[in-house]
């Protein structure tokens, strides 16, 4: 990097070199819907059926879900509303930990969390896009060529991913308020689509309805737990909005608010849409329905609700990248203005006021695992570490509350210390559920992430 561009932290760049504090309370509501809403509530109830075929528990699940991440989202809003600059869960760690464990996330973000993240939204949207044009389905391969004892495939429903995520990165680097305008239209879009969807739903006659009050199911109790392992992963990407805490208007208020709002409307989205399921399809049905939202949509409105469907879908999965770019992008500048990445990472873009590298360096890397086919197995390995590093950001404000207990905090956590301890909670069952069910995965998840302690080693050499 030229010697005339600064590196400058992110609390401490100027008024015309820094980010730009350009979103409110509405733009962080609609960015935390966007984070959340991609293709899982129009999927996952289908395998929660099969693992508790009681349609009133189904529901519960839903509720109690949306209540713990409701508990998260109070619990992280302190922790944003405390450190309002970029960097989200990696500067809460560091603050709370020490440099090492802020590293380490960010270090498991970069390398699949994130990225691998975004790829898998990438190729389930070119699944759903190649519904409509074949062109890009995942079934259609345009490249097959081997490399050693491994096949290279390139599918269409690939190559629409990779389109997908150039175009986003592009429309985010030219502004934040330029990529929020395009997020808050996607989510409008989709919560629109939805929106009429439960409207079809609640006036239809509920002919299969599954009935609430049936008798309880065989092992009720272990079913319970796995589909509540299931609908949290369905209610991920809630604590995006922290990320961009560098970039909002007055954040000790609008952070908090625009998080918490968030995950209430989608909390409120997923259960009314679970309503809607459980009216129209018996509990056998949803469970052998894996597509359910297109299955509920047909028996309501015919095949061209099952299409209509199809196209929300492809408009929720792409507001979902556009999202996830955006906020993710946020980790990794903090870390280089701090010494422990790449160091041309930190460079804010002094025309857009973005982190412009830091947004293509993540992008082209999602874009390698979107091609390579890779993220699902890489993805699979770090759920275990992406957790364990949720558990720790909730007991993050236990610590800083002991460590640094004057400090100006505009938001405290609304029910402490019951609200954060549930949630830590939730966490820890996650980790257990993780690590009994895949234990080898969550092994090599923690393994990947140690790998990481050699080069924050390499980094903080070369930056003294």
């Amino acid at each position: 990097m030229a010697a005339s561009e600064p590196l400058a932290r992110p609390s401490e760049a100027g008024p015309g070199t820094g980010l730009r504090r350009a979103l409110g309370a509405w733009d962080g509501a609609l960015i935390t819907i966007g984070s959340v809403v991609g293709t899982g509530i129009f999927l996952t109830t289908s395998s929660m059926a099969r693992s508790l075929p009681h349609a009133g528990l189904l529901l519960l699940v839903w509720v109690v879900g949306g209540l713990l991440t409701l508990a998260g989202a109070l619990t992280y809003a302190e922790l944003g509303a405390l450190y309002p600059q970029a960097g989200g869960i990696y500067l809460f760690l560091k603050e709370a930990y020490g440099p090492i464990w802020g590293f380490l996330y960010g270090w498991a973000s970069f390398l699949v969390i994130m990225s691998g993240g975004i790829a898998a939204l990438a190729v389930g949207f070119g699944e759903y896009l190649g519904s409509f044009f074949p062109f890009f389905s995942t079934s259609h391969v345009l490249v097959s060529a081997p490399l050693g004892s491994w096949r290279w495939t390139l599918s269409g429903g690939q190559l629409a991913g990779v389109g997908a995520i150039l175009s986003l990165t592009v429309i985010n680097q030219l502004g934040v308020k330029e990529g929020a305008w395009v997020q808050n239209a996607l989510t409008l879009l989709k919560v629109g689509a939805i929106a009429v969807f439960l409207v079809a739903g609640v006036g239809a006659r509920a002919a299969a309805a599954s009935p609430l009050g049936a008798a309880l199911p065989a092992h009720a109790l272990t079913g319970f737990g796995m589909a509540m392992i299931a609908a949290l992963w369905t209610y991920d990407g809630w604590y995006g909005l922290t990320f961009s805490a560098g970039e909002m208007k007055d954040p000790g208020r609008t952070l908090p608010r625009g998080i918490i709002l968030g995950c209430a409307a989608v909390a409120t989205l997923y259960v009314l849409l679970n309503v809607v399921y459980v009216r129209t399809l018996s509990v056998d049905a949803m469970a052998a329905s894996p597509r359910i939202a297109e299955a509920v949509a047909e028996a309501l409105l015919g095949p061209m609700g099952a299409r209509l469907v199809s196209a929300a879908v492809v408009v929720s999965t792409f507001g979902c990248i556009s999202s996830t770019i955006l906020y993710s992008s946020r980790i990794y500048h903090p870390m280089a203005a701090d010494g422990v990445f790449f160091r041309s990472l930190a460079r804010i873009d002094p025309r857009h006021r973005t982190p412009t590298r830091s947004l293509w360096a993540q992008s082209l890397w999602a874009v390698v695992l979107t091609v390579s086919g890779t993220y699902d197995q890489l993805y699979t390995y770090v759920v275990f570490a992406a957790v364990v590093f949720h558990a720790a950001t909730g007991a993050a404000v236990f610590v800083l509350r002991r460590s640094r207990p004057s400090a100006p905090r505009p938001y405290r956590v609304w029910g402490y210390p019951a609200v954060p301890f549930l949630f830590i909670l939730a966490s820890v069952v996650l980790v257990g559920n993780t690590l009994v069910e895949r234990p080898r995965e969550s092994v090599l998840g923690l393994a990947l992430v140690a790998l990481g302690v050699p080069a924050y080693s390499y980094w903080r050499r070369r930056g003294r």
